[in-house]
């Protein structure tokens, strides 16, 4: 059992706040939780793994499926749909295609779904690892793929990025109801007060008698920034790697 304790570390939580300045706005406190290290690499090539146990873990939306490989060794992954206690996976280039087998993109069938997409090979997963998610390999071009993300952008990944079969787990997360605002505040995520709700001083929506309006053309940040709505990215050279933008 002294493998299993080595996958959860203690990390001391202290988010929204720099020096005691707030810099993240409606996050503090909540549940005292252990860190997960989950293996978003997939880098025990060729050594098959049987899932051991399914796991929550409450710093994500996604469950976790504990690993135990031939060699002894135990991981955590991100947990796929279809993926049961008993089944067996396996990180190989020459893997079958296989819910829970991670393998490079340029060997993955057209139309399977695929999610922990590496951006860059080797970086590990950074794409598609939320609860319900999946990115669909729809093209080949050259040394690149084609992939369907789940807002509907079609972005080009390096063909020797990998990646893990099948959808994550959790699709109903959606329905949840939490139920009471002390759940909220369980997860660290503190209120959030509308701006029509403020002082004049401290929000451009605030002030007014009654049920006013913003009292402006459009509705704007705290700081008087245009929001919602509003084009706020500059082009970066990663445009190159979108094909086309999310389909409303």
């Amino acid at each position: 059992m002294a493998k299993i304790k080595r996958l959860k570390i203690g990390r001391k939580r202290a988010v929204g706040r720099s020096l005691g300045k707030v810099t993240s706005r409606h996050k503090g406190g909540g549940a005292k939780r252990l860190l997960r290290l989950v293996d978003f690499k997939r880098d025990k090539r060729g050594i098959t793994a049987r899932v051991e146990a399914m796991e929550h873990d409450p710093n994500r939306s996604a469950a976790l499926a504990r690993l135990l490989y031939e060699d002894g060794e135990r991981r955590y992954i991100i947990l796929p749909e279809k993926l049961k206690i008993g089944d067996r996976v396996l990180s190989e280039a020459s893997a079958p295609a296989k819910v829970g087998n991670a393998l490079p993109l340029g060997k993955i069938p057209v139309g399977t779904e695929v999610h922990n997409i590496e951006l860059i090979p080797g970086r590990g997963g950074q794409l598609v690892r939320t609860a319900g998610s999946a990115a669909v390999v729809i093209a080949r071009e050259g040394e690149y793929v084609h992939l369907k993300m789940p807002s509907g952008e079609v972005r080009r990944i390096p063909a020797k990025s990998w990646a893990t079969i099948g959808r994550v787990a959790g699709v109903e997360r959606k329905l949840r109801k939490l139920g009471k605002a002390g759940v909220k505040r369980h997860m660290g995520i503190r209120p959030r007060v509308r701006g029509a709700a403020q002082n004049p001083r401290s929000h451009p929506h605030g002030g007014g008698e009654g049920r006013s309006g913003i009292g402006m053309p459009g509705p704007k940040t705290p700081w008087g920034k245009p929001t919602l709505g509003k084009k706020t990215r500059k082009r970066f050279h990663t445009d190159w790697y979108i094909v086309s933008r999310e389909k409303k």
